[in-house]
């Protein structure tokens, strides 16, 4: 998969940025299963600015690969705003890199329960030192919620940069 005319400006945007900046990011997917990361790397010259990307499906990945506490994942569930926040601040503390995005969701046809229906999906940024978090309540069948989630975390890790003071030195 290519990135989609309508995410090549914006990863094309961020690249610049990190790269104006000396950055790197890394991905923590669960219902996207690498297709941020995958997109990211279809542009040409990321191995600049892309680092890794951790594909974190089951709740047992989420604990080993990027150390969210299970006790947050039983209490909260996978599909929540401290599980998101969780995943990006592992992904920071587990790669070498200044910024992270995480995505957490439902994108069916099943697996959706009382007040997380189908398209429920948590995307959080990390970097220095904040971390910011957003629901998405997306519309569509499976591939278009696991696509318009790539769309919504490449914007977001983009608006977030941006909005950073450029690093010192």
């Amino acid at each position: 998969m290519s990135p989609s005319q309508e995410l090549l400006p914006t990863l094309e945007t961020l690249a610049r940025a990190l790269r104006r900046r000396r950055e790197r990011i890394a991905t923590a997917e669960s219902c996207t299963g690498g297709m941020i990361a995958a997109a990211c790397t279809d542009l040409p010259g990321s191995s600049e600015w892309f680092e890794r990307g951790f594909v974190t499906y089951s709740n047992e990945a989420k604990h080993e690969l990027l150390g969210v506490d299970p006790r947050v994942l039983a209490r909260e569930g996978a599909v929540s705003e401290a599980v998101a926040r969780a995943m990006a601040e592992g992904a920071l503390a587990h790669a070498p890199v200044e910024w992270s995005v995480a995505v957490t969701g439902i994108a069916g046809p099943g697996g959706a329960t009382p007040g997380k229906p189908v398209g429920t999906v948590w995307l959080a940024v990390s970097g220095r030192g904040m971390t910011t978090a957003l629901m998405l309540r997306l519309d569509g069948d499976r591939a278009s919620v696991r696509a318009q989630t790539v769309v919504h975390a490449v914007h977001a890790l983009r608006r977030a940069i941006e909005a950073s003071p450029e690093p010192h030195g």
